[in-house]
């Protein structure tokens, strides 16, 4: 049946046909039992052992990747920044600042239309991928996702976008490349490049891809942070809809190899000490710590904690404000932007890029406050100097519009890049006015709600950090001020940053290790927490987190982790599609081809009908031997039990009791003596009624009602492409002939056209004899996981969702199947209007 087909709501609905599922489930037909008899135990490591070093392979390639971002983002930074800012410093005396800013703006709209044309070659590419990377991992397919064409735009977009200015981290973007590198390295072959394509038949299935996948993803933060085990909670949490307890120990080793891959790169680049390990991840927090001589200084306390609550609260409200405004914005875009000329998009980017370049400019030249360059602040008595050293003041100091010995601390913030940023915010104490970080904080929220989501490689980690830091330092300055507290002011900038970032992505535990492996402080593990869980909570009660929006605005039938409590009214017979398109064991061509061409279902159930054709099947099948012999079973034990209870009412005194005794007892000891006539007479009165169909039949568009609803033996599931590949190949058998005659596919044969298997409506049907007939009982898996009609919902959603199920049949005690559930029947959306037609029933 089809995958997907619709939601209520009517913009998914458009959208829905574009949706279909990942087929998790393992296909144990026969092909796959031979290889399984041909695995021995040596090979079976040696199969475990590729495994790993693929794993391995993905860690060291994602660093290496990270290694590249960072690079280039880094030169083209500091080409930019040293240019513009030697025009600054020369046009503020010659009075010529608008051709710096002209400088700026030729810098940032280059880096951002290249950027932006990555885009439109492949639009997958725009944005962090971390919706569309949860979405594969929730089971649903997004075309184009993690191919390599999608790789190349996104990694070297996001370099340009990340150097253009505009407010976007990339360190979403490492977690979209990580998968993607995931998906392809262990395929050994490539749809973009023809060439590529090595005679290695393992792991080409949709389930080892999703745990390559889940590992790529997890070195992604773990290079993007230097955070392996934040990378592995990561994958676990946000990710992976699935999971066992092999592939965290795969996913912990690919994290580790990605950080130190990108470890011991970065450090032997930046400060040529090769084997050093200085620089962990793409974001470094720095070190938190006291100074020496300062003996009363404290990271944090437990009176501290109350004001992190408060900051996880408003974390929580300004991360639902951010997401409630880029919902809109997200909307507006599909309705005005997206649907018109592709170089529109291209437009809006570039208009973005203009605006935030003037407003950097105009609010560095206007509102920024020259401070000096050594800053004496008085808390509780105590005077603490801070002094910067020359190193500092020359690399992310900003004198701009500012007389000697002082600088400006908005051009601090604006024109260094975002991590220096963070890193003054964590760290410098003493450096930036309350006015100013009023003005940056609200300047940058709505400058970053407007770039996430314009047609471009960006991320949202960083920019949510440093916005959030600026709220926290903001906290930090007004209480030191305003009330003389003697606290440490880079803890109150973490926190804050903490509790924005959670209020916008919703995210608990991974995040928590993140930060505290970033700050490599444990002491900060507690009031993270904390800040993070109040964050959630708040954010929750006004609207979901900023990924989910995004999947839901894209009409993603995304499977949440459980059912509503109120669903358990609803019940696998309520929810489940009756409308079944099947097949039978042994089809004729013609009528596989008319059900492939006139269908968009991707799976079939595989059906009897009568008592014939299930003695024709059993001659090849156990299934169907095991099925009429449980019909005898259960025919003879419920004729003995009512024979045994008529004898045990004859010892009642009640004559009337003893009359029906005898009469049942009439009816049934000849059932008992003739139990094979009394199954065949059952089985002829049941399909008498509808017509004797054979295997040049197929189900038609005009049968009537009960027609369409009688009785069928279930016997298992074949998907689409399995039927597409076996009419491509001519497996098939004419109508002289057994199917024994019938060529025979291998695993190897069967999955040589992954992931993209041919289409029906590229079959050249004169190359085929519509009159033979296809036996597919080898082909289809004969036993798929299959729910009672009266099984309740929360347990039937369990059972799709942690299996990692695409189709699901719903099978009756005697096993005939009455219908079928796929993902969209488990949406919802979709449970929701079940739930008002049942109570609308009542």
């Amino acid at each position: 049946m089809n995958s997907i087909k619709h939601t209520l709501t009517p913009l998914p609905m458009v959208r829905s046909i574009f949706w279909q599922s990942l087929d998790y489930d393992r296909c144990i037909n026969e092909p796959y039992v031979e290889v399984l008899e041909e695995m021995n135990n040596k090979r079976a490591k040696k199969y475990e052992a590729v495994r790993w070093m693929l794993v391995f392979a993905i860690g060291v390639s994602v660093g290496l990747v990270g290694v590249f971002v960072d690079f280039f983002v880094r030169l083209f930074t500091q080409l930019k920044f040293n240019l513009v800012g030697k025009s600054v410093e020369e046009c503020s005396e010659k009075g010529c600042l608008a051709l710096s800013l002209l400088e700026l703006l030729a810098f940032n709209m280059m880096f951002i239309f290249i950027a932006s044309v990555l885009v439109l070659i492949e639009p997958v590419a725009a944005g962090s991928g971390i919706p569309e990377i949860k979405s594969y991992l929730n089971g649903v397919k997004i075309p184009g996702i993690v191919r390599l064409r999608t790789f190349i735009c996104k990694a070297i977009g996001v370099l340009f976008t990340v150097s253009g200015g505009l407010f976007v981290g990339k360190e979403g973007p490492m977690i979209h490349s990580g998968a993607i590198v995931g998906a392809g390295l262990p395929q050994f072959q490539s749809i973009t490049f023809k060439k590529i394509n090595f005679d290695f038949p393992y792991f080409r299935s949709d389930r080892d891809k999703r745990d390559f996948v889940s590992a790529g993803a997890a070195a992604g933060v773990a290079a993007a942070f230097g955070a392996p085990i934040g990378g592995t909670l990561f994958s676990l949490e946000e990710g992976s809809s699935f999971w066992n307890q092999a592939l965290t120990w795969k996913v912990l080793f690919c994290s580790m190899s990605a950080t130190f891959t990108l470890n011991f790169f970065r450090s032997g680049i930046n400060y040529n000490k090769w084997g050093s390990f200085q620089l962990p991840g793409l974001l470094n927090f720095g070190e938190f710590k006291c100074s020496d001589g300062d003996k009363k200084c404290h990271l944090w306390t437990a009176v501290d904690l109350a004001f992190f609550v408060l900051m996880g609260v408003a974390g929580g409200l300004l991360g639902a404000f951010f997401n409630c405004i880029n919902k809109r914005l997200a909307k507006y875009r599909m309705r005005h932007v997206h649907p018109k000329a592709k170089f529109v998009r291209v437009l809006e980017s570039l208009l973005v890029a203009m605006v935030t370049t003037v407003v950097i400019f105009v609010a560095s030249m206007t509102l920024g406050e020259c401070r000096d360059l050594a800053s004496t602040i008085t808390n509780n008595n105590t005077t603490a100097l801070v002094s910067l050293n020359e190193d500092v003041i020359n690399s992310t100091i900003r004198q701009f519009f500012c007389p000697n010995k002082t600088y400006n601390d908005m051009a601090t913030l604006f024109f260094n890049p975002q991590e220096v940023a963070i890193h003054q915010l964590f760290h410098q104490d003493g450096t930036f006015s309350p006015v100013t970080l009023i003005v940056f904080f609200v300047l940058y929220f709505l400058l970053a709600c407007w770039t996430y989501g314009v047609s471009v490689p960006s991320g949202l980690f960083v920019p949510s950090l440093l916005c959030g830091a600026a709220f926290g330092r903001l906290v930090a300055n007004l209480l030191k001020i305003n009330l003389g507290m003697d606290i440490y002011s880079g803890t109150f900038a973490l926190i804050g940053a903490a509790a924005f970032l959670g209020g916008v992505v919703r995210m608990t535990i991974s995040l928590t290790v993140i930060l505290i492996e970033s700050t490599n402080e444990i002491t900060y593990g507690l009031p993270i927490m904390i800040t993070l869980m109040v964050a959630k909570w708040t954010g929750d009660f006004f609207n979901k987190g900023i990924y989910d929006i995004h999947i839901h605005l894209r009409g993603v039938p995304l499977l949440e982790w459980e059912t509503e409590v109120e669903m358990d009214k609803l019940t696998a017979s309520d929810i489940m599609e009756p409308n079944l398109t099947y097949v039978y064991p042994h089809t004729r061509i013609q009528s596989l081809v008319s059900i492939l061409r006139t269908t968009v279902y991707h799976a079939f159930p595989v059906v009897t009908e009568n008592r014939d054709n299930e003695r024709e099947f059993m001659k090849g099948n156990i299934l169907i031997s095991n099925n009429i012999r449980f019909k005898k079973a259960s025919v003879l034990t419920r004729a003995g039990e009512q024979r045994r209870r008529c004898q045990s009412m004859k010892s009642y005194p009640s004559s009337e009791l003893r009359n029906v005794c005898d009469d049942q007892l009439a009816a049934v000891v000849p059932a008992m003596e003739e139990g094979q006539d009394m199954l065949q007479q059952m089985l002829e009165r049941r399909h008498a009624p509808y017509p004797n169909l054979y295997p040049d039949q197929s189900p038609s568009e005009e049968w009537t009602m009960e027609e369409r609803f009688r009785p069928l033996t279930f016997h298992g599931i074949i998907l689409r492409s399995q039927l597409v590949n076996l009419l491509i190949r001519g497996v098939c058998y004419a109508e002289n002939q057994s199917s024994a005659t019938q060529p025979r596919l291998s695993y190897a044969e069967m999955t040589e056209d992954y992931p993209r298997f041919p289409d029906i409506h590229d079959l050249d049907l004169a190359l085929l004899n519509p009159r033979m007939i296809v036996d597919v009982t080898p082909y289809m898996n004969p036993s798929p996981y299959t729910v009672s009609p009266n099984t309740h919902v929360s347990q039937v959603f369990n059972l799709f969702r942690t299996m990692g199920l695409r189709h699901l049949p719903v099978v009756n005690a005697v096993g005939e199947i009455v219908g079928i559930i796929t993902r969209h029947n488990l949406t919802h959306e979709f449970l929701l209007g079940k739930l008002r037609q049942h109570y609308i029933t009542i």
